[in-house]
Protein backbone atom coordinates (compact mmCIF):
# COMPACT_ATOMS: atom_id res chain seq x y z
CA UNK A 1 0.00 0.00 0.00
CA UNK A 2 1.25 3.27 -0.80
CA UNK A 3 1.95 5.60 2.03
CA UNK A 4 4.06 9.12 1.99
CA UNK A 5 6.86 9.82 5.03
CA UNK A 6 7.75 13.27 5.21
CA UNK A 7 10.79 13.41 7.59
CA UNK A 8 11.49 16.48 8.43
CA UNK A 9 12.54 19.11 11.56
CA UNK A 10 12.73 22.55 10.15
CA UNK A 11 15.79 23.53 12.11
CA UNK A 12 19.13 22.30 10.88
CA UNK A 13 21.17 19.75 12.64
CA UNK A 14 18.59 18.26 14.35
CA UNK A 15 19.24 14.65 12.59
CA UNK A 16 16.56 14.41 9.85
CA UNK A 17 18.95 12.50 7.27
CA UNK A 18 20.12 10.15 9.94
CA UNK A 19 16.21 9.09 10.52
CA UNK A 20 15.58 9.33 7.24
CA UNK A 21 18.27 6.35 6.30
CA UNK A 22 17.07 4.40 9.25
CA UNK A 23 13.58 4.77 7.92
CA UNK A 24 14.77 3.42 4.75
CA UNK A 25 16.98 0.90 6.39
CA UNK A 26 13.71 -0.23 8.19
CA UNK A 27 11.66 -0.55 4.94
CA UNK A 28 14.29 -2.85 3.30
CA UNK A 29 14.60 -4.93 6.33
CA UNK A 30 10.97 -5.62 6.46
CA UNK A 31 10.71 -5.92 2.81
CA UNK A 32 8.72 -2.85 1.74
CA UNK A 33 9.22 -1.14 -2.00
CA UNK A 34 9.80 2.41 -1.24
CA UNK A 35 11.02 5.26 -3.43
CA UNK A 36 13.54 8.30 -1.58
CA UNK A 37 12.92 11.39 -2.20
CA UNK A 38 15.96 13.68 -1.38
CA UNK A 39 15.45 17.16 -0.50
CA UNK A 40 18.99 18.15 0.73
CA UNK A 41 20.65 20.20 -1.73
CA UNK A 42 23.65 19.92 0.06
CA UNK A 43 24.01 17.00 2.02
CA UNK A 44 22.04 14.57 0.17
CA UNK A 45 22.58 11.25 2.46
CA UNK A 46 19.42 9.09 0.93
CA UNK A 47 20.94 9.66 -2.22
CA UNK A 48 24.65 8.59 -0.96
CA UNK A 49 23.78 5.93 1.27
CA UNK A 50 21.06 4.60 -0.84
CA UNK A 51 21.36 5.63 -4.12
CA UNK A 52 19.90 2.88 -5.49
CA UNK A 53 16.33 3.61 -4.70
CA UNK A 54 16.61 7.60 -4.09
CA UNK A 55 16.07 10.41 -6.51
CA UNK A 56 16.66 14.19 -5.83
CA UNK A 57 13.89 16.77 -4.74
CA UNK A 58 13.48 20.91 -5.20
CA UNK A 59 10.33 21.62 -3.31
CA UNK A 60 10.37 25.00 -4.83
CA UNK A 61 9.86 23.56 -8.43
CA UNK A 62 6.34 22.10 -8.18
CA UNK A 63 7.40 19.73 -11.39
CA UNK A 64 9.60 18.10 -8.91
CA UNK A 65 7.83 18.06 -5.84
CA UNK A 66 5.09 16.80 -7.46
CA UNK A 67 7.01 13.51 -7.36
CA UNK A 68 6.29 13.23 -3.87
CA UNK A 69 2.62 12.35 -4.83
CA UNK A 70 2.85 11.28 -8.45
CA UNK A 71 5.17 8.24 -6.83
CA UNK A 72 2.35 7.36 -4.19
CA UNK A 73 -0.33 7.03 -7.27
CA UNK A 74 1.81 5.32 -9.45
CA UNK A 75 3.97 2.89 -7.47
CA UNK A 76 2.25 0.54 -4.64
CA UNK A 77 4.91 1.25 -2.51
CA UNK A 78 6.23 3.92 0.41
CA UNK A 79 7.63 7.47 -0.56
CA UNK A 80 10.37 8.18 1.46
CA UNK A 81 11.07 12.29 1.74
CA UNK A 82 13.93 13.62 3.09
CA UNK A 83 12.88 16.93 3.72
CA UNK A 84 15.64 20.11 3.98
CA UNK A 85 15.83 22.65 6.82
CA UNK A 86 14.03 25.73 6.51
CA UNK A 87 11.26 23.67 3.93
CA UNK A 88 7.87 24.68 5.78
CA UNK A 89 6.96 27.30 3.72
CA UNK A 90 7.64 25.37 0.05
CA UNK A 91 6.36 22.13 1.67
CA UNK A 92 3.38 24.12 2.63
CA UNK A 93 2.65 26.39 -0.33
CA UNK A 94 3.07 23.02 -2.77
CA UNK A 95 0.37 21.04 -0.45
CA UNK A 96 -2.12 24.45 -0.57
CA UNK A 97 -1.43 25.63 -4.70
CA UNK A 98 -1.79 22.00 -5.36
CA UNK A 99 -4.42 20.59 -3.30
CA UNK A 100 -1.94 17.62 -2.43
CA UNK A 101 -3.62 16.47 1.16
CA UNK A 102 -7.07 16.57 -0.79
CA UNK A 103 -5.93 14.51 -3.46
CA UNK A 104 -3.99 12.07 -1.53
CA UNK A 105 -6.79 11.64 1.17
CA UNK A 106 -9.49 10.77 -1.74
CA UNK A 107 -6.94 8.39 -3.35
CA UNK A 108 -6.89 6.78 0.30
CA UNK A 109 -3.01 7.57 0.23
CA UNK A 110 -2.05 7.96 3.80
CA UNK A 111 0.56 10.50 5.02
CA UNK A 112 2.58 10.33 8.14
CA UNK A 113 4.84 13.50 9.30
CA UNK A 114 8.07 12.56 11.07
CA UNK A 115 9.44 15.71 13.50
CA UNK A 116 12.73 15.48 14.47
CA UNK A 117 13.14 17.04 17.60
CA UNK A 118 16.56 17.91 19.67
CA UNK A 119 14.48 18.84 22.82
CA UNK A 120 15.50 22.79 22.43
CA UNK A 121 12.84 25.96 22.11
CA UNK A 122 13.59 26.39 18.97
CA UNK A 123 12.53 23.20 17.35
CA UNK A 124 9.97 23.02 19.85
CA UNK A 125 8.27 25.68 18.62
CA UNK A 126 9.13 24.44 15.03
CA UNK A 127 6.93 21.43 15.74
CA UNK A 128 4.11 23.45 16.94
CA UNK A 129 3.89 25.05 13.40
CA UNK A 130 4.07 21.62 12.18
CA UNK A 131 1.02 20.62 14.30
CA UNK A 132 -0.73 24.52 13.07
CA UNK A 133 0.31 23.46 9.21
CA UNK A 134 -1.77 20.19 9.23
CA UNK A 135 -4.32 20.95 11.55
CA UNK A 136 -7.16 20.99 8.93
CA UNK A 137 -5.98 17.64 7.80
CA UNK A 138 -7.31 14.40 9.59
CA UNK A 139 -6.00 12.21 7.65
CA UNK A 140 -2.49 13.23 8.34
CA UNK A 141 -0.58 11.32 11.31
CA UNK A 142 2.58 12.55 13.10
CA UNK A 143 5.88 10.94 14.74
CA UNK A 144 7.81 12.79 17.38
CA UNK A 145 11.37 11.77 17.20
CA UNK A 146 12.98 12.92 20.23
CA UNK A 147 17.03 12.37 18.90
CA UNK A 148 19.00 12.23 21.90
CA UNK A 149 22.32 11.64 19.73
CA UNK A 150 21.38 15.76 19.62
CA UNK A 151 19.78 16.57 22.60
CA UNK A 152 20.33 15.04 25.95
CA UNK A 153 17.14 16.93 27.88
CA UNK A 154 13.58 16.59 26.55
CA UNK A 155 12.15 17.64 29.92
CA UNK A 156 10.74 21.13 28.51
CA UNK A 157 8.97 19.34 25.85
CA UNK A 158 8.08 16.71 27.61
CA UNK A 159 6.23 19.62 29.99
CA UNK A 160 5.10 21.64 27.36
CA UNK A 161 1.69 22.29 25.73
CA UNK A 162 2.92 21.54 22.22
CA UNK A 163 3.48 17.78 23.23
CA UNK A 164 0.12 17.68 24.56
CA UNK A 165 -1.31 18.96 21.47
CA UNK A 166 0.66 16.90 19.34
CA UNK A 167 -0.42 14.14 21.21
CA UNK A 168 -4.10 15.32 21.56
CA UNK A 169 -3.53 15.41 17.58
CA UNK A 170 -2.60 11.32 17.54
CA UNK A 171 1.06 12.04 17.31
CA UNK A 172 3.18 8.99 18.81
CA UNK A 173 6.55 9.77 20.49
CA UNK A 174 9.80 8.00 20.20
CA UNK A 175 13.16 8.36 20.78
CA UNK A 176 16.33 8.04 18.83
CA UNK A 177 19.08 7.11 21.23
CA UNK A 178 22.79 8.29 21.31
CA UNK A 179 25.16 6.44 18.99
CA UNK A 180 29.09 7.14 20.18
CA UNK A 181 29.88 9.80 17.76
CA UNK A 182 32.81 8.12 16.72
CA UNK A 183 31.26 5.31 15.58
CA UNK A 184 28.44 7.73 13.72
CA UNK A 185 31.78 9.59 12.09
CA UNK A 186 33.32 6.53 10.73
CA UNK A 187 30.32 4.86 9.51
CA UNK A 188 30.05 8.26 7.51
CA UNK A 189 33.02 8.87 7.12
CA UNK A 190 33.42 4.90 5.17
CA UNK A 191 30.16 5.54 3.37
CA UNK A 192 28.15 2.91 5.16
CA UNK A 193 24.51 1.85 5.50
CA UNK A 194 23.27 1.28 8.92
CA UNK A 195 23.33 -2.51 8.28
CA UNK A 196 26.49 -2.81 6.96
CA UNK A 197 28.00 -0.77 9.93
CA UNK A 198 26.15 -3.70 12.17
CA UNK A 199 26.64 -6.32 10.48
CA UNK A 200 30.45 -6.82 8.41
CA UNK A 201 33.32 -8.09 9.17
CA UNK A 202 35.00 -6.35 11.57
CA UNK A 203 37.62 -6.01 9.42
CA UNK A 204 35.62 -4.70 6.51
CA UNK A 205 34.64 -1.48 8.00
CA UNK A 206 34.66 -0.99 12.22
CA UNK A 207 36.17 -2.34 15.35
CA UNK A 208 34.28 -5.51 16.80
CA UNK A 209 33.04 -3.48 20.01
CA UNK A 210 32.14 -0.34 17.83
CA UNK A 211 29.97 -2.83 15.23
CA UNK A 212 29.01 -4.16 18.29
CA UNK A 213 28.00 -0.71 19.54
CA UNK A 214 26.01 -0.29 15.96
CA UNK A 215 24.46 -3.25 16.07
CA UNK A 216 22.83 -2.64 19.59
CA UNK A 217 22.29 1.49 18.68
CA UNK A 218 20.35 0.05 16.00
CA UNK A 219 18.61 -2.81 17.78
CA UNK A 220 16.94 -0.48 19.74
CA UNK A 221 15.92 2.08 17.00
CA UNK A 222 13.89 -0.64 15.57
CA UNK A 223 12.50 -1.24 19.13
CA UNK A 224 11.34 2.20 18.89
CA UNK A 225 9.98 1.56 15.27
CA UNK A 226 7.80 -1.31 16.45
CA UNK A 227 5.56 1.22 18.13
CA UNK A 228 4.38 3.41 15.33
CA UNK A 229 4.64 -0.05 13.11
CA UNK A 230 1.69 0.86 10.95
CA UNK A 231 3.76 3.34 9.93
CA UNK A 232 6.06 1.50 8.17
CA UNK A 233 4.42 -1.50 7.10
CA UNK A 234 6.47 -4.83 6.04
CA UNK A 235 5.99 -7.54 3.80
CA UNK A 236 5.16 -11.01 5.42
CA UNK A 237 4.71 -14.65 4.42
CA UNK A 238 3.90 -17.97 6.29
CA UNK A 239 5.94 -21.01 6.62
CA UNK A 240 4.49 -24.20 6.11
CA UNK A 241 3.34 -24.61 9.02
CA UNK A 242 1.63 -21.10 9.29
CA UNK A 243 3.92 -19.03 11.03
CA UNK A 244 4.39 -15.51 10.00
CA UNK A 245 8.13 -15.31 8.41
CA UNK A 246 9.86 -11.45 7.92
CA UNK A 247 11.37 -11.20 5.10
CA UNK A 248 14.91 -9.56 5.44
CA UNK A 249 16.84 -7.31 2.49
CA UNK A 250 19.62 -5.59 3.68
CA UNK A 251 21.46 -2.76 2.14
CA UNK A 252 25.17 -2.75 1.93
Amino acid sequence: MSHIHLVGGEKGGVGKSTVARLLAQAFIDRGHAFTGLDGDQSHGDLLRFYADYAMPLNLRDNASADAILLSAIETDQAVLVDLPAQSATALQNWIQESGVLELAEELEIPVTVWHVTDGSRNSVELLQRVIDDFSANDGVSFVVVRNFGRGGNFEAFDQSETRAQAEARGARIIDLAKLDDKVMSNIDWKGLSFWAAANREAGDCLSLLDRQRAKAWHGRWQQQLDLVLDTAPHAQSTDEDGAEVIQLHSAS
